[in-house]
């Protein structure tokens, strides 16, 4: 494989580290992954360049395409973030009005909640004489 340095990119390195802060992953998690140690993904965070045999291996262990780390951008990310409602033709005025008011006085949760405790004794008291 061509193990070409992409001098055009902006540091790989902090890339990587974001990406992997944006899914979720720790430094040993990733170190795991690639059968490296947390102190490895540390210095590789802050290296910014890697051949592409190297990319390739941190592009799947992060579970994203080379290209997709390539070109990530913190603006991009935000961007869509912010947007995701309005793409996908979801109303943000339908998400926040759903309420549910609980209207029941709590005398009679707990009314309701000693009959029902009273019927699972009588229940247990019976089986218990059952068994005897």
């Amino acid at each position: 494989m061509e193990k070409t340095d992409y001098a055009d990119s902006i540091h790989l390195g902090r890339k990587i580290e974001r990406v992997r802060r944006l899914r979720g992953m720790t430094q040993t998690e990733l170190g795991e992954l690639l059968g490296v140690t947390k102190q490895a993904i540390s210095k590789m965070e802050q290296t910014e360049k890697f051949n592409d045999e190297r990319l390739n291996e941190i592009a799947a262990a992060l579970g994203v395409t080379i290209e997709g780390l390539k070109k990530y951008n913190e603006e991009a990310v935000l961007y869509n973030t912010n947007n995701f409602y309005e793409n996908c033709g979801v109303k943000t005025s339908a998400v926040s009005n759903n309420h549910t008011f609980n209207n029941f006085p709590i005398d009679k949760v707990f009314e309701m909640f000693e009959k029902m405790l009273d019927e699972e004794r009588k229940k247990f008291e019976s089986l218990k004489k059952e068994k005897e």
